[in-house]
């Protein structure tokens, strides 16, 4: 599709029948004085939206490896053409073959989490989704208790108390911003009480002076008062983050030996697959989620349980650092970046390029204040083309290059961008350059 810009374009009889439909409503309702420039510029605006509206690639050289405003995780090799494969044709997304009657989509990837984690899990379309799925199916009409420390807000100004609003469930806060123990939950606990819920603040840091409890605490306590406790990861890592400059990131599988009955989280943030919720942990209460009447409106489709399950696949083989663009992208050496940003600059010779020191933030709401070390390419301003004017003229070329501006300078980080996209990165600089 970005191989040939005029395929992009309105037809024709499009904007025909556009221009008709605006004489019809002028002829109903005439205004005092028509402004034809006026109509034509507004029919030429509709026209680019047209022409704009659709999806496009882009060639991600900010160096934030899970862009969010970028579709966050890129799909594996597999992945993609797990996607392939069955998006061309039927597949048995709610049959069962061997029995020759209807399946249950739910449990579509049950044993594969099941695999890996030791416990059966439910898919949905996003981790907000998982939340509230969970929060609505055990504890509508009931309590939950959370630390006042980890009611936190995510992109777009979705707040967690507005998740439990819309679920139904009454929110309790107890503690602090910065302190809440274990003795704080105890004290909320009353008759009317379904869940403790622990959240992990993926995409801020509170420092200094602080205290929370613990997840073995919390399961304690739930299993003592009979009540679910559910944690929230976000993030969704299954592999250890520590290395090259990142700290630890609390994964599943720590979540769930530390007690917690169900865990949420995200598909295409540290797991590295397509965007998705999964809730995994306890079996009776998977089984409810699955058959909640909530879970028909927030269900994957067949693509997204297709690049899920191949994503989920290169875990099982043990293959996921190495097979994941994610992972490769965290695993990146300094050494590696510097490489690749001295084989553009070999490239770019007549553009003045220069190897710079950058940070690259993981983004995604996960470790927040983190970065990896490495090395980029800058290229400066010139005369008549200012850094932000090359930036804008990179974002709207074919493909988009979304780059950064630092220092009056504009910064291509090779961490985020594949090999297979050199020759296409510097075509399209070379092209905003001209």
């Amino acid at each position: 599709m970005s191989g040939e810009p005029r395929r992009n374009l309105p037809s024709v009889e499009v904007l025909t029948r556009m221009a008709r439909r605006r004489l019809e409503e002028l002829r109903q309702d005439p205004p005092p004085r028509v402004d034809n420039a006026a109509e034509a510029d507004r029919l030429a605006q509709v026209a680019r939206v047209l022409g704009e509206g659709r999806l496009r690639r882009v060639i991600n050289a900010s160096g934030v490896v899970l862009q969010t405003n970028l579709g966050r995780s890129p799909l594996s090799a597999d992945a993609v053409a797990a996607v392939g494969e069955l998006a061309s044709g039927y597949l048995d997304l709610e049959f069962d073959l061997g029995r020759g009657r209807r399946g249950e989509r739910a449990t579509r990837l049950g044993s594969a989490l099941e695999a890996l984690l030791g416990v059966p899990g439910v898919v949905v379309n996003n981790n907000a989704a998982a939340l509230l799925l969970s929060l609505f199916t055990l504890a509508k009409g009931q309590e939950v208790v959370v630390s006042r420390g980890e009611l936190v807000e995510i992109g777009g100004s979705f707040r967690l108390p507005d998740v439990m609003k819309l679920s139904g469930a009454r929110l309790v806060e107890v503690g602090t911003t910065n302190r809440t123990r274990a003795a704080d939950y105890a004290e909320a606990i009353t008759a009317r009480t379904a869940i403790l819920l622990k959240v992990h603040t993926s995409n801020f840091r509170v420092v200094g002076f602080t205290e929370a409890a613990s997840g073995a605490e919390l399961a304690a306590l739930a299993g003592e008062h009979r009540l679910v406790f559910l944690e929230d990861l976000g993030s969704g890592a299954l592999l250890d983050t520590a290395g090259g400059g990142l700290g630890h990131e609390p994964t599943v599988q720590e979540a769930l030996a530390a007690g917690a009955d169900l865990v949420c989280f995200s598909g295409d943030k540290l797991l590295g697959g397509p965007q998705a919720g999964i809730v995994a942990g306890r079996q009776d209460l998977v089984a409810r989620l699955g058959k909640s009447p909530l879970y028909r409106a927030l269900r994957p489709d067949k693509l997204t349980l297709a690049a899920l399950q191949a994503t989920l696949a290169a875990y099982l083989r043990g293959e996921a650092e190495a097979e994941l663009p994610l992972w490769r992208m965290l695993r990146m050496s300094a050494a590696e970046t510097r490489a690749r940003a001295q084989g553009w600059a070999a490239g770019l010779a007549g553009a003045g390029p220069e190897i710079v020191e950058v940070e690259s933030p993981v983004g995604g709401g996960s470790l927040p204040g983190q970065a990896l070390a490495g090395y980029a390419l800058a290229l400066p301003p010139r005369p008549g083309l200012s850094s932000y004017r090359l930036a804008e003229r990179l974002r709207r070329g074919d493909p988009a290059v979304l780059a950064r501006v630092s220092d009056d300078r504009v910064v291509l980080d090779p961490r985020t961008i594949s090999a297979a996209d050199d020759e296409a990165l510097l075509a399209a600089v070379r092209a905003a350059l001209g």
